[in-house]
């Protein structure tokens, strides 16, 4: 390829990824890591940093779905699954769907109540008009939509980074943090919640879907540039958002774990603490990155659900409709007064447990030759994510009996 012409492609694949990240910086992140740097400290940064890495594989190979095949994840399920299977796929799929809205839109709900003092209920309904409005970017084509969420990412970042900024770290204890372990269930339970805050089941669903026709290589040489520009992209987002996420988690055991403030797991309790221990332009920083991240993974959450009815079923609703029908929840979450932090935890466990069905047939279709001809995996990409997959599954078996044995 004419380098120029590198050039070109090579802006044009950039974005998908940034896109994706902001899944994986979504409140339900700011949940589960603050809960966790709060409670134990710098003990499960290591969780952080494993979820990252594992995020970039998998986000990698479901890019490389896309560019390779022209169909989204969703829809060569459809094409080389059973009809019961691909319908019962959706189903699921649709449930972890309902438990991403919730975790967006407490996320900016609570946000907005921080920041303005706005009734928990009514924003909610404010971060759901405002997804709404930027998926209507999308009618302008796929940049301007990219454009809008990569500039909320950035105020996360910034934000977070801005807050960091102004807290005294531990290193000693920060580098002992990236040594595996776990103190009880309690800590366990948190880092599933971590693992499905940052491996999202939709966003696998979705980066291919942002990649299937996004451009169409000319020949072999030229799908190799597309793919390694792919790769770069991936790798910049995701490990911007592991900056994010680690972020969260070290302000939270810097601040706030082992003192005597009151319900720094919580994320009103955050913002206060931050008022209280560091000053307020901390608490607003913080405050503004999570109205921000529930902004954007919001709409970026109803853009996936709308790809993964079309991919499974073949069937479209209208975007106000699908707002609407995962928005309810979230609402009635609201309503109910149930505490949203909890909430939001509990969301992400639910996550958790929807990842193993978009992982698995991804690494069943991305070690074909017959469906990725140049691009399939090399084996041990295709054994990298074999164990990636037995890893989640695993530690969500394990977590569900721990689970069934503290409710019995």
């Amino acid at each position: 390829m004419h380098q120029l012409n590198r050039l070109r492609a090579g802006m044009r694949v950039a974005g998908p990824a940034f896109v994706a990240a902001i899944a994986y910086i979504d409140p339900g992140n700011f949940a589960t890591n603050f809960a966790a740097g709060s409670r134990f400290g710098y003990l499960l940064l290591w969780v952080i940093v494993a979820a990252n890495l594992l995020a970039m594989l998998i986000q990698t190979l479901s890019a490389k779905l896309g560019l390779a095949t022209g169909r989204n994840l969703a829809e060569q399920c459809r094409v080389h699954f059973p009809r019961p299977v691909s319908w019962g796929m959706w189903v699921q799929a649709e449930i972890v769907a309902v438990a991403t809205d919730l975790a967006e839109v407490l996320g900016g709900a609570i946000a907005l109540q921080l920041l303005f003092g706005i009734p928990l209920f009514t924003g909610g309904l404010i971060t759901g008009i405002v997804a709404f409005g930027l998926l209507a970017l999308q009618s302008r084509g796929h940049r301007p939509f990219e454009r809008a969420v990569i500039g909320l990412f950035l105020v996360v970042l910034v934000g977070l980074l801005a807050t960091l900024w102004q807290v005294d770290l531990s290193p000693g204890d920060a580098v002992a943090g990236l040594v595996p372990g776990f103190e009880g269930a309690d800590s366990l339970l948190l880092a599933t919640g971590i693992l499905g805050a940052t491996v999202m089941p939709h966003v696998i669903y979705l980066h291919s879907a942002l990649t299937q026709r996004r451009l169409r290589p000319a020949g072999p040489q030229e799908q190799a540039f597309i793919a390694r520009a792919t790769r770069l992209d991936v790798l910049v987002g995701m490990g911007t958002a592991g900056v994010v996420n680690a972020s969260m988690l070290l302000i939270a055991a810097a601040v706030f774990a082992g003192s005597a403030l009151p319900n720094t797991d919580t994320l009103d309790g955050v913002f206060m603490g931050l008022g209280v221990a560091v000053g307020p332009w901390a608490a607003l920083g913080f405050a503004i990155a999570l109205l921000a991240s529930g902004f954007a993974s919001s709409g970026v959450g109803t853009y996936a659900g709308q790809v993964v009815m079309q991919g499974f079923i073949h069937r479209r609703i209208p975007l106000l409709v699908r707002r609407g029908l995962t928005l309810a929840p979230a609402l009635v979450v609201l309503g109910l007064g149930v505490e949203p932090t909890e909430a939001l935890v509990w969301s992400q466990v639910v996550l958790s447990f929807g990842i193993p069905f978009a992982l698995v047939p991804l690494v069943i279709f991305t070690r074909r030759r017959d469906i990725m001809g140049p691009l399939v995996n090399h084996r041990l990409t295709t054994a990298a994510a074999v164990m990636v997959a037995v890893l989640i599954i695993g530690l969500n078996v394990f977590l569900l009996g721990e689970l069934l044995l503290l409710g019995s």
